[in-house]
């Protein structure tokens, strides 16, 4: 039986309205909704709910509604209600969408949304779209179309060698990059991967932490730089690296750098001079792309392209389906592009997963025998039967799987655990925390409430681990005299930064006690008692905070970390300034006034979602005692990895609440790959 709400316009808005009130809902979302039944007097309430719909959807990453998937699982495809919320009966809750939905049929839903003034099947100008079982609003539906058509222009064929590449120099240089390593099983990835970028004018590397995407990336542009330079009246390529982030653009700037000096390029031809033309500058892609205040666009565009002929995007799992489409759109045609990133984190945060479903098939290879014999020509390393495909899609042709973790080695519990996620395997994660590795320990903080309390201020310095008092000392103690200049307090600022990334506490939730909301007040009356800082509240000495919205009026990007500091006023005072990374690829910083920065909260716990791009000396990741659909395989992982040296789980083992997550995926709603395949004219 069809629920009243389903009947009747009116009814419909007000549960929409009662649903934004409660959070369920953004106020965006139930103000799309009115403003549709308004421009359309007579759309029916089932249309109003999948609009409404849509754009929750948006919110939380999928690129559009499954109507199937929603009737399927409300509670799970929609998150609602969302995580933090009871779901015991009260009074004034809202009806729930698992008891709106139930009885209702896909057909039925798909009919209410035949009306040509506000839904389209393809191109026109209806604000929403139909695509099988799939409603999109219109900009994310175009979006999907232009990162398929600007991938699949450069994809070219998957067979045979691609044109003008010289692969006699190709192989000669290879050789010179990759010298054989003598007791090493199996095939050079890094090597393979090398080749197949070279290969493609679209290209994604992908892997865990420590298999060497930065090596290789490296070696690619020397690789590339060389041809360049000895093809007949050739010169260096004009190549540019970037990332979503600055604090990621920061990461890659030391170790692109790092590589790049101790790159042994003395059995490459013009060793020296290919040297010279690697750069070591990375940006973010914001402002690469040039970001115009209050506007979505940027000043490169089809129109106005980027002065490039390689771009290497690092931490490509964090790039969103809207500003993936910004680059492809603003990159020359013949411009080759480069993608970074590890395919089992988390994806963005806003709508698209991009790099997930582009290395759907990365782990089994799919590489056409034409690939392969390729490869072995310019490589002379043979490709595992395992991952050869006849069948392979063009696609599958330009992605490579770094296999080989070269921080994590086979004793490493961090690296052990991570892959015990990846695999599913719940129990062999679990009992990994019992088998006395170093690096791996697990708390729960409802029965030690105090041990929680020292993890997180002092750590665990047995261990080596520290927790906030490190960063707090390192801030009160080392810093300069009122008298000392900029330069000395801007190095004050970056030892502070650095020694603050030795720990970081993250949560899965933002609602509840164990969530961030909860978390920070807490933490912030701990160091308060302890000495470390002078006030839980209202800004201070010692606050981190984290920033929730692009600034780019300030620089700042969603995402970005600074730490408040106190520096010596004009009479003697003392006036506070946020120190962060200026993002610059150059090391500096940014000193931006409290009263400016409008959208930025504390960050002693911080989401793992909000973590993406960072990389902390000892995480602790901390779960709920109940599972939300917020609790996925890929959020675990991501928590894990952030990692370097230790890893601490803090929930409670009898829950089982770990063991359910890990046997969960994100599951991102998207028709990339379909469009992408039709695009290149195979269907796989």
């Amino acid at each position: 039986m069809t629920h009243p709400a389903l009947k009747d316009r009116a009814s419909l808005l007000a549960l929409l309205d009662a649903w934004a009130a409660r959070g369920w809902l953004r106020s965006l979302d139930a103000a799309f909704a009115r403003f549709l039944a308004q421009e359309a007097g007579e759309a029916p309430p089932l249309l109003l709910l999948a609009a409404a719909l849509a754009s929750h959807q948006l919110g939380r990453g999928h690129a559009c509604l499954d109507l199937a998937d929603t009737l399927g699982d409300p509670g799970f495809a929609l998150s609602l209600p969302p995580e933090g919320d009871s779901l015991e009966a009260e009074a004034d809750r809202p009806v729930l969408p698992a008891d709106l939905l139930d009885g209702l049929g896909l057909a039925a839903w798909m009919a209410a949304l035949a009306d040509p003034a506000l839904v389209g099947h393809g191109e026109g100008d209806t604000p929403l779209l139909c695509i099988g079982q799939r409603v999109y609003l219109r900009r994310y539906w175009q979006y999907e179309g232009a990162v398929a058509a600007g991938i699949a222009l450069r994809l070219g064929s998957a067979d045979g060698e691609p044109a003008g590449m010289p692969t006699e120099r190709l192989a000669v240089a290879l050789g010179a990059l990759f010298p054989p390593a003598p007791g090493v099983a199996g095939p050079d990835w890094q090597k393979l991967a090398c080749a197949l970028a070279a290969r493609s004018a679209f290209a994604i590397v992908t892997g865990g932490p420590g298999t060497g995407k930065t090596t290789t990336v490296v070696r690619l542009l020397a690789v590339l730089q060389a041809l360049a330079l000895g093809a007949e009246g050739g010169g260096a390529l004009r190549i540019r690296l970037a990332a979503p982030t600055g604090k990621a653009a920061a990461r890659l700037n030391e170790s692109i750098a790092g590589a790049v000096a101790n790159l042994d390029l003395k059995a490459l031809p013009d060793g020296d001079a290919v040297r010279k033309v690697i750069p070591t500058e990375v940006t973010t892609l914001h402002r690469l792309l040039g970001s115009r205040p209050d506007s979505r666009h940027f000043r490169h565009h089809a129109g106005n392209p980027l002065g490039v002929d390689v771009l290497v995007v690092d931490e490509a799992s964090m790039v969103d389906l809207e500003m993936m489409a910004a680059l492809l759109d603003a990159l020359p045609t013949g411009a080759r592009l480069v993608l970074l990133g590890d395919k089992d984190q988390l994806a963005s945060v806003e709508a698209g997963a991009v790099l997930g479903e582009l290395c759907r098939r990365a782990r089994e290879g799919h590489y056409s025998p034409a690939t392969v014999q390729w490869l072995t020509a310019v490589s002379g390393a043979r490709v595992p039967e395992e991952l050869i495909d006849p069948v392979g899609l063009p696609l599958d042709q330009a992605v490579a799987m770094l296999r080989h973790s070269h921080r994590f080695g086979v004793d490493s519990g961090i690296g052990q655990l991570a892959a015990a996620v990846n695999a599913g395997a719940a129990e062999k994660a679990a009992a990994l925390f019992d088998a006395g590795l170093p690096d791996l320990s697990r708390l729960s903080p409802g029965e030690a409430e105090l041990a929680f309390r020292r993890l997180v201020v002092d750590g665990d310095p047995a261990q080596g681990r520290a927790g906030y008092r490190h960063y707090l000392h390192i801030l009160q103690t080392t810093r300069p005299s009122d008298e000392a200049g900029p330069a000395a307090f801007d190095d004050w600022a970056r030892r502070v930064l650095k020694a603050h990334g030795s720990f970081q506490l993250l949560c899965a939730l933002r609602r509840g006690p164990w969530g961030i909301e909860g978390l920070n007040p807490r933490i912030a009356g701990w160091l308060r008692d302890a000495g470390l800082i002078p006030a839980a509240e209202g800004w201070y000495p010692g606050r981190p905070v984290l920033v929730t919205r692009n600034d780019y009026g300030l620089g700042l990007m969603n995402g970005d970390i600074g730490i408040t500091l106190g520096l010596p006023g004009p009479r003697g005072d003392e006036v506070l300034r946020v120190a962060f990374p200026a993002g610059d690829g150059r090391d500096g910083i940014r000193w931006v006034l409290p009263s400016r920065l409008q959208a930025v909260e504390t960050v002693y716990a911080l989401t793992v979602h909000k973590s993406q791009g960072s990389e902390f000396v000892h995480a602790a990741l901390v779960l709920p005692d109940t599972l939300s659909p917020i609790l996925t395989r890929e959020l675990v992982y991501t928590g894990i990895t952030r990692a370097r040296s230790g890893f601490t789980l803090v929930d409670q083992p009898a829950s089982g609440v770990l063991e359910r997550a890990i046997g969960r995926q994100v599951l991102r709603v998207s028709g990339l790959m379909t469009r992408l395949d039709s695009h290149t004219g195979e269907h796989g």
